[in-house]
């Protein structure tokens, strides 16, 4: 029960001082909106919000989604191969060390303003974590467990599938959860740079009239919208991987 309460106090209790601060400190909206001034504007343009937040889920929950299928089949190659991993990490790495924003433009080039821009770039702000995670778990199977499954006639894909995969899914999980967060970053940066839809659009063309307070609001649907796809993630790591979990006591 206490877990389940403090998430919620203490949330309330930084907003709280949030506002206190706001008010005692005689903080003009425009430079930092208190959280009931965001809350105002949340139900002034909650069509505008809800419009924009629906948009940028369809293209992070497309990059991410993608993501998963990229990330989980070169994690698995890279895991599984001595000669994938000495081939493709270097470059995985060099690759990551990118600044995303960076590719927009490119992708602006390639494939003009909107969702596909969006959707890269959650894709290639999600895609490292999860390679590298699962290539982890694949390759951190004991070669002792390896060798007594050789002996006892196992072959190499049949190690991989029934020992692998399973010790690779807690990884697999945990950068699920760091992953969907990297990809709202991902389509939000895209949007404020090259779309005209929107949380990021949105949030691009409050702030140019100097509407603050809608650009928080903006802010806080991204917030709702992540908080709701980790809790997804970990809901699915709570039924599958169970197993690899202590009970906290």
């Amino acid at each position: 029960m206490v877990r389940q309460i403090l998430p919620w106090a203490v949330t309330l209790g930084l907003l709280g001082l949030w506002e206190a601060a706001c008010r005692g400190l005689h903080i003009a909206e425009f430079i930092l909106p208190p959280p009931s001034a965001i809350a105002a504007a949340m139900m002034q343009y909650h069509e505008i919000i809800l419009e924009n937040a629906l948009w940028t889920l369809l293209t992070t929950a497309l990059g991410f989604a993608l993501a998963v299928v990229c990330g989980v089949l070169l994690g698995l190659a890279i895991g599984a191969s001595s000669l994938v991993y000495a081939g493709l990490y270097p470059v995985l790495v060099g690759f990551n060390s990118i600044p995303k924003v960076a590719l927009v433009p490119v992708f602006v080039i390639w494939f003009g303003i909107g969702t596909v821009p969006a959707v890269l770039t959650a894709f290639v702000l999600s895609f490292f974590p999860i390679a590298v995670n699962v290539a982890t778990g694949i390759a951190t199977v004991e070669p002792e467990m390896q060798d007594v499954l050789r002996a006892l006639g196992a072959k190499r894909h049949e190690i991989l599938t029934k020992v692998g995969i399973p010790r690779s899914l807690p990884y697999l999980f945990a950068s699920l959860k760091v992953a969907v967060t990297l990809a709202f970053v991902g389509s939000v940066i895209s949007e404020t740079v090259a779309s005209n839809r929107g949380i990021g659009y949105l949030m691009l063309a409050a702030s140019s009239r100097f509407q603050v307070s809608l650009v928080f609001a903006g802010v806080t649907a991204v917030a709702v919208m992540g908080i709701a796809m980790y809790a997804i993630c970990a809901a699915f790591e709570r039924r599958m991987v169970y197993w690899a979990y202590r009970a906290h006591k």
